[in-house]
């Protein structure tokens, strides 16, 4: 889940693939605007098939947060 998901962000949004690690803060750590948060969020319901609550998405911290909230909802 952890490769799809950064494939997704260097992919997608031209990040350092070295630079993603479960650790890293999607705002502070890789600049991931509130704009391509939301389009983030838009893809990986897409590409994992789920659907993530808006009451979830502020949850969503670290590249780690994500991956372990789309194992445990991913279908």
């Amino acid at each position: 889940m952890f490769e799809t998901f950064k494939n997704l962000l260097v992919e997608e949004l031209q990040l350092d693939e070295s630079a993603i690690t479960m650790e890293a803060e999607l705002d502070n750590d890789l600049g991931i605007n509130s704009l391509e948060i939301a389009d983030l969020i838009l893809m990986c319901e897409e590409v994992f098939d789920i659907e993530i609550a808006d009451d979830d998405i502020q949850k969503l911290i670290t590249v780690g947060d994500v991956v372990e909230y789309l194992e445990s909802h991913a279908q």
